[in-house]
């Protein structure tokens, strides 16, 4: 490379015939890279999605059903006194208290669990989160008072504390930032399916209601947690460990003796190729109290806290007070009858997930615009679910829950994405552990305000008739406009601000032949990191020919 570009690399300054050249380099060692070896990487990153992906989706797909049944559990057996403000003898607002509390702790906890994570074994780690939640999820069948409900509510967020954002940090150690928001989609899609299929397997619940001396939402608990259990102990084996370079043999603490052995997630050919375009991640470095106060210090951490905090809260509020909204519209349904209609709304929010999140990988440096327009659309369902319809015809805000639960999909993947985009580049390992753990913890505290203070913790609100839980729509309708503000201010702040910074490492990049390097922070720069400087569009999507 010339002199003078070199000389504009190290200042940070580049004129306008440098910065061309620059690009024009790196385009062409992208699409050199690209011709040789791309086929064969997908290749390897699909291996990775067969071994790591689906024990995903079972772990969310419980943790989630978990979590969330306590939601159900509000209108199950409603006819016959057994739901759970009747059998407890619960007030609303205990009721409200008691699922607020879980998110308390969980955005308290959230930061140090995922720490933790880094340090010790990430599959075990993962392990213990699950089989925590299902042995608290258990227990939950056998409440008899407000004051148990808030025990094991506090319990389950201190346990689960740490499982989403140590679950995108752990997609990190396999795949680079710019495939993680596809596959962050696929294994969200468990949610929406647990959404769902609690939703619909609570009717047949509800048929077991008395039998064994339990009451429907009991049986319920009690089944899942230990199925939890089971799936916990199961991830020993199923997870891989963190991957190490070819060659390297893993060593194992005393702690870890007792542990079963697993087989890697790649070997001989496929660990080469992997090593090479993902070198990044098998070079860590401990971590310092000064990095996470640099990770901290980063503005670009709380523009994603205030989006995530908007998508989360109303996501939480539909999650927890979904066929209570049903139910408002339309008081004639039964327990039953809001059970199968409170699964259409997760239907449509995994449609959009699968939509969406490939896309938004593919068109990586477009994000904001990802995340923009399904929030739009959660924010006109909402209205329609406030104003729309009548007593007589309730169905359209029905409809309008389904827009919202459409636009809800790929929002909460998107952000998490973003996350790991901006901060492993400029923080390495630690910054997506830690960053990845206060975006979902200090952004959970939308859950708390959803959960809390809105619906049936806002007795004014909560009133019967046709204005009814409308001001707390508005209210998620206020926090989602916070949220696109946001998304805007993130995307304006990293073109002007970090332009310069953008602009020096990607010359620094094109400036070595070599697939990795060092870059930005001193940051490893390989094959991976290399492509991302292009979008890869439509190109090779299954109605591709190249």
């Amino acid at each position: 490379m010339d002199k003078d570009i070199e000389a504009g690399i190290q200042s940070g300054r580049l004129d306008d015939d440098q910065r061309k050249e620059t690009q024009y380099e790196t385009q062409r060692e992208v699409d050199s890279f690209e011709e040789v070896d791309l086929a064969r990487i997908e290749q390897v990153y699909r291996k990775l999605d067969w071994r790591i992906i689906p024990a995903f989706w079972v772990l969310y797909f419980m943790c989630s059903a978990i979590r969330s049944n306590v939601g159900l559990a509000q209108t199950m057996n409603e006819a016959q006194g057994h739901d759970l403000e009747q059998v407890l003898h619960l007030t609303a607002k205990q009721t409200s208290t008691g699922l607020a509390l879980f998110y308390v702790c969980y955005v308290i906890f959230d930061f140090p669990s995922n720490l933790i994570m880094t340090r010790l074994s990430p599959r075990v780690w993962m392990s213990r989160i699950v089989i925590s939640v299902g042995i608290i999820g258990s227990c939950m069948a056998a409440m008899k008072a407000a004051w148990s409900l808030y025990l094991l509510r506090l319990l389950l967020g201190v346990v689960i504390a740490g499982m989403w954002p140590g679950m995108a940090y752990y997609l990190t150690l396999f795949y680079p930032p710019s495939r993680t928001g596809k596959r962050i989609g696929y294994y969200f899609t468990a949610a929406q399916v647990s959404a769902s299929v609690v939703g619909l397997v609570s009717a047949g619940f509800q048929e077991m209601d008395g039998l064994g001396g339990l009451v429907g939402f009991q049986w319920m608990f009690l089944l899942y947690g230990l199925v939890g259990i089971l799936v916990g102990f199961s991830l020993l084996w199923w997870l891989p460990e963190r991957p190490l370079p070819p060659g390297q043999a893993r060593e194992r603490p005393k702690w870890k003796s007792w542990l079963p052995d697993n087989k890697p997630a790649l070997t001989g050919e496929d660990a080469r190729i992997h090593y090479e375009d993902l070198t990044r991640v098998y070079h860590p470095r401990e971590w310092t109290f000064k990095d996470l106060g640099n990770v901290i210090l980063d503005w670009r951490l709380w523009p994603l806290v205030m989006m995530y905090f908007g998508v989360v809260g109303v996501g939480i509020g539909v999650q927890n007070y979904g066929t209570v909204i049903i139910q408002g519209a339309n008081p004639n349904l039964t327990g039953v009858q809001l059970s199968l209609l409170f699964a259409p709304i997760w239907v449509m929010d995994l449609i959009a997930i699968l939509l969406v999140t490939p896309l938004s990988d593919r068109f990586h440096q477009h994000r904001a615009l990802f995340f923009s327009v399904p929030v739009l659309i959660q924010i006109a369902g909402l209205l329609v679910t406030s104003y729309a319809g009548s007593a007589s015809n309730p169905w359209p805000r029905y409809g309008g829950l389904l827009m919202v639960g459409f636009g809800l999909g790929p929002t909460v993947p998107i952000t998490m994405t973003w996350t790991n985009e901006i901060f492993q580049g400029r923080h390495g390992e630690v910054g997506v552990a830690a960053a990845s753990a206060l975006v979902s913890g200090l952004g959970n505290l939308g859950s708390i305000l959803t959960t809390y203070a809105l619906y049936t913790g806002w007795a004014a609100d909560a009133k019967k008739g046709p204005a009814q839980y409308r001001k707390s729509n508005l209210v998620m309708v206020g926090i989602l406009c916070l949220s696109i503000l946001s998304a805007a201010v993130m995307t304006l702040l990293l073109k002007f601000v970090g332009r310069n910074q953008a602009q020096k490492s990607s010359a620094q990049q094109s400036s070595s032949g070599s697939s990795v390097r060092r870059g930005e922070g001193g940051l490893v720069m390989d094959g991976a990191a290399r492509r991302e400087l292009t979008e890869r569009g439509f190109g090779r999507l299954w109605w591709s020919k190249r």
